[in-house]
């Protein structure tokens, strides 16, 4: 079996060991010279001096530690992240004496001051010592290369000397590992353990803004963000989340006036509604691909989403055959639906399910300022709805900022060329995690029956979570899962007898062709 990246960086860390020492031939103080900082002590953003990654290479290679981390501290970031790998990152211990000491002269100023990071791949106790003598108020401790007994020792050992010990967790058994350290440090652990969720997967650097947002409940209440923090937009997502910090990297890095903005995004931010859907979402799509791989079944299974709901018992029938989500259109269209149905469903729906979980309730609108697009809206705003599909039209230029941080929604885009994945790639900077494609034909908002060209989705929608609409039929569902592995599909004329009029035994042959694929 080939080794991944993370293995990859621990092996050559260890190697650097074996012939450099814990302090990589860096001469460190003998003692340490700086006071500390809690890290993390109010809810905000930590900032990382980083010059280059294993996935994109040299980002910023030149940078001067004390002046970037300077830019943080006047931006007022609550922490500075110091990466000292450097083999992958270019980071060195030096950096972060450097910035540590940075920090004192701040201190003894009356100055702003930064909490301080060691971000490494820690694997021995006496690292601990090493970073606590170079300045640092924390330590990054990485679940997924340390075992039970060692990440106790590490979390132990910083608790001694009065710094946090920043424990990041991924996967299912980091959780356990994070419950044990806990439960060791016993009371200590409320003020030495801080909860971070990386969404970038170390093993092959991928990111997945969804990753944390499925976590957030397993967390304590004091817990971070990391990575795939690109804009202020994005800084804004985390917090709706409930996050108490995010840890920014590469953008900042890069482009250091950036700091500012992320830094205001995310404080002004609050935990809201649009969190809660983007929550819900995720914990459903992670819950279900559980399921499905302990019951040998494929884990990559769609979510599916039945839109253009008009009659109580279609949507009924989709929510006992596992639709995820319902979508009813507020648009004026043939599959046009009302604020009573949506209520008087929503009711039925809620006192059918029982024990089971609902699906997700969806207002589609094409027209944000129309009598039926802002009732769609009010019926999210008050919990009837679990979020708006702004079908066609950016909400960011159509809602202001107030009410668009609060509105629980995603977009749909509709493409058929090349140049449409333009607009795409510009809602994706607005902070959405997630975008529904689909098949673009003038004239006509949706429901067209019509797919999106195969040859334009290789190109264009690869390389990130695919949500997929038109003119997916029982009859192609299995070749289009096949083909694109999407993760949600969106399906309304292809089980429909006339529009809104759902077949009840196209939908059965829709959900058992996905359930035999």
């Amino acid at each position: 079996m080939s080794e991944d990246i993370l293995q990859k960086i621990v092996r050559m860390r260890r190697e650097d060991i074996d012939r450099l020492g814990l302090n990589f031939n860096i001469d460190i103080p003998e003692a340490r010279r700086v006071g500390h900082t809690e890290f993390l002590g109010n809810a905000g953003a930590i900032l990382e001096v980083k010059r280059a990654s294993p996935s994109k290479g040299d980002i910023a290679p030149d940078l001067n530690p004390v002046e970037l981390a300077t830019t943080y501290a006047e931006a007022h970031a609550q922490a500075v992240s110091v990466l000292t790998e450097m083999n992958f990152f270019k980071g060195s211990l030096r950096d972060l004496i450097a910035v540590a000491d940075l920090m004192e002269r701040r201190r003894q100023q009356g100055l702003h001051t930064c909490a301080v990071l060691r971000k490494d791949f820690l694997l021995f106790e006496d690292e601990i010592d090493i970073a606590y003598r170079c300045g640092a108020d924390a330590v990054l401790l990485i679940a997924r290369i340390l075992d039970d007994a060692q990440l106790v020792k590490m979390a132990e050992r910083a608790q001694q000397f009065g710094i946090q010990a920043f424990v990041e967790v991924r996967e299912a058994d980091d959780f356990r590992k994070l419950s044990v350290v806990t439960d060791a440090l016993g009371v200590a652990a409320a003020k030495t353990i801080v909860a971070g969720v990386n969404s970038r997967d170390l093993a092959t650097f991928h990111t997945d803004p969804l990753i944390p947002a499925s976590v957030r409940s397993k967390l304590p209440a004091k817990a971070v963000f990391e990575s795939g923090i690109l804009s202020a937009a994005d800084a804004t997502y985390a917090r709706n989340l409930g996050f108490t910090g995010i840890l920014v990297g590469e953008a900042v890095a890069k482009n250091p006036p950036l700091a500012k903005d992320v830094v205001s995004a995310f404080e002004s931010g609050c935990e809201n509604a649009r969190g809660q859907f983007w929550k819900k979402f995720a914990e459903r799509k992670f819950a279900n691909n559980e399921t499905r791989a302990a019951s040998s079944q494929d884990a990559r299974r769609p979510l599916v989403k039945i839109c253009g709901i008009t009659r109580e018992e279609d949507g009924l029938l989709a929510a006992e055959l596992g639709a995820d989500m319902l979508g009813f259109v507020f648009s004026t269209t043939k599959r046009l639906t009302t604020e009573e149905f949506v209520r008087s469903f929503k009711t039925r729906l809620l006192r059918s399910a029982c024990n089971d979980v609902a699906p997700l309730l969806v207002g589609v609108i094409t027209d944000p300022n129309s009598v039926e697009g802002k009732t769609a809206i009010k019926l999210a705003q008050e919990g009837v709805l679990d979020a708006v599909q702004f079908h066609g039209v950016d909400p960011h230029k159509s809602i202001d900022d107030a009410s668009g941080n609060a509105l629980p929604y995603y977009s749909a885009a509709r493409v058929g060329a090349p140049e449409d994945f333009d607009y795409v790639a510009g809602i994706r900077k607005n902070g959405e995690p997630r975008i529904l494609l689909d098949a673009k034909v003038e004239g006509i908002p949706g429901g067209t029956g019509k797919t999106i060209p195969e040859s334009l989705l290789r190109e264009k929608a690869s390389g990130s979570p695919l949500w997929l609409a038109g003119g997916i039929t029982p009859e192609n569902v299995a070749t289009i899962c096949e083909k694109f592995n999407p993760e949600l599909i969106d399906v309304s004329s292809g089980i429909e007898d006339a529009p809104g009029i759902k077949n009840h035994d196209k939908m059965k042959a829709l959900f058992a062709a996905i359930a035999a694929k």
